[in-house]
């Protein structure tokens, strides 16, 4: 392999460009329909439940929490069974906790959604088990689904849930990250492939799904509630009070 084609920081930046472009193109409309969802939601009391395993939870961490974000959002780990539930520290120790689809329902509960609230799934594959559970089971009580996936990894995924279908089979709006099948985007000598971009765009996707709600509030002459940076001058009495419209309903934890 030539230097030229080497895996770099300049070959990256020409390939996550590519992708990002193609993204931001192509993903209006679902952007559009997806901030419907979540503004309808707020502005009937509800709360966006947030969930993704693996580095998928760092989608869910984009949009539940974080400065710049919306305040009623709550961000639903695979670790809550232990620190929120009863099960041992020890079944967090299990590599595939997230393939078994029979966690999502202690997940669901602990999580006590309302009926109005709106869920955000993330899997850039979207075929494990807990993932594909989850959202039938969302979508079984009545939720709005919003689900960050990459169509072209999933396509040719094989689904580790039972009924063998994937998280887009029951989402309302599917945001495709444009992630290629394995994430990766650099080729390597060995033929095995760095640098993942499936947390980039998506990331990027969720921030114009929020500015989109924030636009929509704005337009309608609401408030958007959203969080300043605790690590301002003024933050935290600001969040304080955003927070407590929302007191038991949205967790803040690690």
């Amino acid at each position: 392999m030539s230097d030229q084609h080497r895996p770099s920081a300049a070959a990256y930046l020409v390939a996550a460009r590519t992708i990002l472009e193609q993204v931001v193109s192509e993903q209006v409309p679902a952007v559009q329909a997806a901030a419907d969802l979540i503004t309808k939601s707020i502005r009937a009391g509800g709360v966006v439940q947030a969930f993704g395993t693996g580095h998928s939870e760092g989608l869910a961490m984009e949009i539940a929490g974080r400065a710049g974000g919306l305040v009623p959002t709550n961000k639903i780990a695979l670790r809550d069974v232990v620190t929120l539930g009863d099960s041992p520290r020890e079944v967090l120790f299990d590599p595939f906790l997230e393939r078994d689809p029979a966690i999502a329902y202690q997940l669901y509960e602990l999580a006590a959604p309302r009926p109005e609230d709106a869920f955000v799934i993330a899997s850039n594959s979207g075929v494990n088990g807990c993932v594909v559970e989850m959202a039938q089971l969302v979508k079984r009580r009545g939720h709005a689904l919003i689900a960050f996936t990459s169509t072209r990894h999933t396509a040719r995924a094989t689904s580790r849930h039972p009924s063998q279908l994937r998280l887009i089979d029951f989402a309302d709006v599917v945001l495709d990250n444009g992630a290629p099948h394995g994430d990766a985007l650099l080729p390597m000598a060995s033929g095995a492939k760095v640098c993942g971009i499936s947390s980039i765009s998506a990331g990027l996707l969720a921030q114009m799904v929020v500015a989109e709600v924030v636009r929509r509030l704005d337009e309608a002459g609401e408030q958007a509630p959203v969080y300043l940076s605790a690590n301002i001058t003024g933050g935290d009495d600001h969040n304080r009070i955003l927070e407590e419209r929302y007191a038991g309903r949205i967790r803040r934890l690690l």
